[in-house]
């Protein structure tokens, strides 16, 4: 026969082993997560801070997977097409710089010599200067040699607003949309980031791209194994003081 103490600890008993069971396993998924995270953490830091390498040609450009070639360093020659300029809403400013006010990155067409296309961002300017005739000295004319990060599509959402391609301003960084409506043929599935080099005239200011990755994975995993440890002593509480009752009531 069973004990009428372990009858009363029977329901408590799995519901905190069935509970206990999922936090633990969260904190191990966390742990999982914390491993991912330093190895892409240090991929990037690896991939930002090498040397420039040259960017692959054109024919190669539809094999690449975005985990293959985010945030390489890379140098690409050819000649901007200003008059194909877009700009892509930048809301809180370019904090890195010390800018708060809102802004654009100015996005442009580079073509490479084999006809093909790079779409670069530039860098940041300030609202009052997303007219080109505000910061024409930027407007670099003629062959130039492009530094900096390459970077996938940006993905939307349903907060994004929607693009205004005639206006040619935009909220996301979406290659193929921006060439679809500038019309261009060979244009790379990447952007690339310029880096923050000196510029005639100041602007735009390049070296936008932020790589500083948020890892709080430990602090989830240690939180989800404390709530199990907080749990199983709740339920050794419990059970103690169901035992004092039965043996007060005998």
């Amino acid at each position: 026969m069973i004990p009428a103490r372990l009858k009363a600890l029977a329901w408590p008993a799995l519901f905190t082993l069935a509970a206990g069971a999922i936090l633990i396993g969260l904190g191990l998924w966390q742990l999982q997560r914390l491993a991912w995270k330093e190895t892409l953490i240090a991929r990037i830091e690896a991939r930002s801070t090498m040397a420039p390498a040259p960017l692959l040609p054109a024919a190669e450009w539809p094999n690449l997977a975005p985990d293959d070639y985010d945030y390489r360093h890379v140098e690409a020659e050819g000649t901007f097409e200003h008059d194909k300029e877009v700009l892509v809403f930048h809301g809180p400013g370019f904090s890195r710089k010390g800018i708060s006010s809102p802004g654009y990155l100015v996005l442009t067409p580079l073509r490479l010599a084999s006809g093909a296309y790079v779409i670069v961002n530039r860098g940041f300017v300030p609202e009052a200067l997303k007219d080109k005739a505000a910061r024409a000295e930027g407007e670099i004319a003629g062959p130039v040699i492009v530094t900096g990060l390459m970077r996938p599509p940006e993905s939307r959402n349903l907060f994004t607003p929607a693009d205004d391609p005639s206006a040619g301003r935009y909220f996301t960084r979406d290659p193929a949309l921006i060439a679809a409506a500038l019309k261009l043929d060979k244009v790379a599935p990447f952007s690339i980031d310029a880096d923050d080099l000196p510029m005639p005239g100041g602007w735009p200011k390049g070296g936008t791209t932020e790589i500083v990755i948020p890892n709080n994975h430990l602090s989830y995993a240690l939180t989800w194994f404390g709530l199990a440890i907080g749990l199983f002593a709740v339920f050794a509480a419990f059970a103690w003081n169901k035992r004092n009752e039965l043996q007060t009531e005998r």
